[in-house]
């Protein structure tokens, strides 16, 4: 079996996980998510700890995917999620509108963006945003689709880029 599908997920104090028919609900203090469990994987919890098994060899690889979901939805009901964003430009900034984004990128237009249910975004600056939500993979698309308005551009380094990211930066054309 996987070596990953082998390794018990830890149930943090205040989190449940609950399987019904062929659901895994998880609940925590930051809200509740669930995914279906494919048939032919057992899951089994004892002890504050969640166990991932099957006997079907073509489920193995499953397996330990599912099981790296389970450690990231109970990690997100417990403390939750969240994607820092930075804006390198001059006047490229981001503000809040009631709760939609409002980003003023070098366009001739201000981009509004409505963020889905689940997510939060806060800008602490006009040159930061921060994605914060229970679902991570709901958080970094969030944050890849607001990057994805002005990616960073390799010569000066302008445009919408993650906090840790670092730019390769290319020369420019030499005469």
């Amino acid at each position: 079996m996987s070596r990953v599908a082998k390794k018990p997920v830890a149930l943090v104090k205040g989190v449940e996980v609950t399987v019904q028919g062929e659901m895994i609900n998880v609940k925590g203090p930051k809200g509740t998510l669930s995914i279906a469990k494919p048939a032919g994987i057992n899951l089994k919890i004892e002890n504050d700890q969640a166990q991932f098994s099957t006997n079907d060899p073509a489920l193995v690889p499953m397996t330990g995917t599912l099981r790296a979901i389970l450690a990231n939805m109970v990690k997100g009901v417990s403390t939750g999620f969240e994607r820092k964003l930075e804006l390198v430009g001059v006047g490229y900034r981001a503000s809040m509108q009631g709760k939609d984004l409002n980003l003023s990128l070098g366009y001739s237009h201000p981009i509004l963006f409505t963020p889905p249910a689940g997510i939060t975004i806060t800008t602490p600056s006009q040159t930061e945003i921060v994605v914060s939500g229970v679902d991570k993979q709901l958080v970094g698309e969030v944050a890849a689709k607001i990057r994805g308005y002005r990616p960073p551009e390799p010569y000066k380094g302008k445009g919408v880029k993650y906090s840790d990211e670092t730019i390769i930066r290319k020369e420019a054309k030499k005469a």
